[in-house]
């Protein structure tokens, strides 16, 4: 099992490839595998990094408040004892979240970022959602809100075919929830808010959303892609909020390219 201290937790992290590094940051889940479908196509041409972040899977939990920026800098701890002194950023959802806060705070440390599922700025929508979610949790326990949230991130027809999976995915889940760190994690992506530093980005930034998605409509990735100066934005037309899984071909063939566009020589 690999883990890797950063100082106060260990976290579970995965390595596979050769090349210019590829870190994926994961959305409100945390998790590693949630990136299976890209991991080994990403792996042929890049050196792949994923982790569960602090709290989550097989990383440590810690007694500290789950933050944006405090993920972002576990990221960069992660980068540091790996000695990885640059890497592509790809994020999902809050991991979205955690790259632009690493686009403003460590350009440096930066090749490109891609936002998919991504905000500038909670808007009404955004507060109703993740505040029903956040209710579930609370009022009708971790079983319905790991039901609900599926209902929530897929779309219909794709979770009719692969209920017996998506059951199997609860099952598992459900066995290590943590409610505490699944509420400082909602807490925290409700609080988060860096539009006035967005136009500070230089680093190249893609942003991909699909238009079906019911958790972040695409209207808020259509905002963050204009105040972010020169990014570039790709609308898939149907894949919900998990549009990667949910067809991994489509986002892989956007997202390689603009990758291999921006690696260094």
């Amino acid at each position: 099992m690999p883990r890797v201290s950063i100082g106060d937790c260990h976290l579970y992290y995965e390595r596979q490839g050769a090349g210019f590094p590829v870190m994926f940051a994961s959305g409100l889940g945390g998790y590693a595998n949630f990136w299976r479908e890209q991991v080994p196509v990403f792996a042929r041409q890049f050196e792949v990094i994923v982790h569960d972040q602090r709290g989550v899977g097989q990383s440590d939990a810690t007694r500290l408040a789950f933050t944006i920026e405090g993920n972002a800098a576990d990221m960069i701890a992660l980068m540091d004892t790996l000695k990885i002194k640059k890497a592509h950023i790809i994020g999902h959802a809050t991991g979205s979240a955690v790259a632009q806060v690493l686009a403003i705070e460590h350009p440096e440390r930066l090749a490109s970022i891609v936002l998919a599922a991504s905000w500038a700025r909670q808007d009404p929508f955004l507060r109703r959602i993740y505040t029903l979610r956040r209710n579930i949790l609370t009022q009708m326990g971790p079983a319905a809100y790991l039901d609900a949230s599926n209902v929530m991130l897929y779309p219909p027809g794709w979770v009719a075919r692969n209920h017996e999976m998506l059951r199997q995915n609860e099952s598992q889940q459900l066995a290590g929830f943590k409610p505490d760190i699944v509420l400082s994690r909602i807490d925290a992506l409700l609080a988060f808010d860096r539009t006035a530093d967005l136009p500070r980005i230089k680093t190249p930034a893609l942003v991909v959303a699909s238009e079906d998605d019911f958790v972040i409509p695409s209207y808020l990735s259509e905002e963050l892609a204009r105040l972010i100066p020169g990014a570039e934005a790709k609308f898939f037309g149907q894949g919900g909020h998990c549009f990667m899984q949910v067809n991994p071909r489509e986002f892989n063939q956007a997202v390689l390219p603009f990758l291999t566009q921006h690696t260094p020589k």
